[in-house]
């Protein structure tokens, strides 16, 4: 098992990048329209993987202080295996889903105690070892971070 990258709910996406870019951070891609709101996924320079994951609903109201953490995501190698681990330990776990419809490419979800949102992730054969920019469905390859007035293409 591996940790993948961290949620964040954002209230202001612009601000949040513009902050997150200073920061060093690349936008590597973005999944509009989910379950959770719009996603855009964020990496360090030289990382090929994405590592931090800004989370905004549009919709929603202001994120309070304190409740920014949307969900945390691990990778794991099995995840029939790890199902029936947690289910023996009497931990529940939402079905796994194919976020592709194949049978290889998995995700499901637990919360813990406390309420955190935690995403387990099989990744199919092959696979690297975190999430990259092809992985983004409809965004094109990073070809450069984010200036001061807005994204760059």
């Amino acid at each position: 098992m591996r940790t993948l990258h961290v949620g964040l709910r954002v209230t202001d996406i612009e601000r949040s990048l513009a902050f997150h870019t200073a920061l060093g951070y690349e936008v590597a891609g973005e999944v509009p329209r989910t379950g959770i709101g719009h996603l855009t996924m964020l990496r360090l320079p030289g990382d090929p993987f994405v590592s931090l994951e800004l989370v905004h609903d549009p919709a929603g109201s202001a994120v309070r202080p304190g409740t920014v953490l949307s969900h945390l995501v691990v990778a794991v190698e099995s995840m029939s295996a790890l199902v029936a681990a947690l289910a023996g330990q009497g931990v529940d776990v939402e079905p796994p889903t194919s976020p592709d419809g194949s049978a290889d490419f998995l995700a499901a979800w637990v919360t813990d105690p406390d309420g955190t949102r935690i995403e387990l992730v099989q990744w199919p054969p092959g696979h690297p070892g975190g999430m990259t920019a092809a992985d983004l469905p409809g965004w094109a390859p990073l070809r450069g971070a984010l200036s001061p007035g807005g994204r760059s293409g």
